[in-house]
This record gives C-alpha cells, sequence and structure tokens, in this order.
C-alpha cells in the first residue's frame, strides 16, 4: 500500500537527510522541544537551501530566544499573529500548526476563538476601510 499523499513532492524523510538537511532538522527539533520534522520541513528538504533559508528565517521571527534574541512579543503573542495570519490567508497546515502551538503555550478553545474573531473582524473592517477609501485620521507617533 502507498503511503498518503502529503504534497506534490515526496518529503524528506529524516531518514534519507543528508548534509546541511541534517542540520537543520536537528535544529528544528531542538528549537521547538520536538521529536519529529513536521511536513512542511520535510517537503521545504527538496530544496536544502530553500529549507535552511526559511528556517533561519522562521527561528529568527518566532524563536529569538533560541537564536539569542530577546523580543518584544512573548511566544504567545507571536503565534496568536501566525495564527490569525494564516487563517486569514486560508492555509490549513499553518492554522492547525500554529493552533496545536497555541495550545500547548495554554490557549484554551475560547481563548483560539478570540483570535480568530479579531481576525474575522479586522478582515471585514479593513475591507470596508480599503472599500470606501478612508483617509486615516488616527496616526501612530514617528517616534518613540
Amino acid at each position: 500500500m502507498k503511503p498518503a499523499r502529503i504534497a506534490t513532492v515526496t518529503p524528506v524523510s529524516e531518514e534519507s537527510a543528508v548534509g546541511k538537511v541534517v542540520a537543520v532538522y536537528a535544529d528544528i527539533k531542538a528549537t521547538k522541544k520536538i521529536d519529529f520534522v513536521p511536513n512542511i520541513w520535510r517537503v521545504l528538504a527538496t530544496n536544502p537551501d530553500h529549507l535552511e533559508l526559511t528556517w533561519t528565517r522562521l527561528k529568527a521571527i518566532m524563536h529569538p530566544e533560541a537564536a539569542g534574541r530577546t523580543s518584544k512579543l512573548d511566544p504567545l503573542m507571536r503565534e496568536a499573529i501566525a495564527l490569525a495570519v494564516s487563517a486569514t490567508n486560508g492555509c490549513a497546515y499553518c492554522v492547525n500548526s500554529h493552533t496545536a502551538a497555541l495550545r500547548k503555550l495554554g490557549f484554551d478553545a475560547e481563548a483560539v476563538g478570540e483570535v480568530l474573531a479579531v481576525a474575522a473582524l479586522f478582515n471585514s473592517t479593513n475591507a470596508l476601510a480599503d472599500g470606501y477609501q478612508i483617509e486615516p485620521d488616527v496616526l501612530p507617533p514617528l517616534d518613540g
């Protein structure tokens, strides 16, 4: 029996990984404190340079502590933003991944729903403001 298809390319298994893919896979598992390499990374590994670039960028933004940096946003805030954007973009893979991350960080179903409600609200009001081409009148300060 053939394994279930998970992408348009054959993902790179942990067992068949070589070179930089092995190192990136190890870093993903250590940084995320998980014991497997998620499908998105196994698919991106079909192009090792792309895998490395995407992981390095994601690690710097979503796991700055692991990269030796302090963020103004805590992990819960970063994951909530990621969930809201993923829902807006219609990415089922990312919605599931970031919902799981939020649940792991202590969010319950009601809190996840609140994040999605805020995202839905602003998708709607943004569309209205854009459709009416409303001139901004509440502006943030330029400095500090």
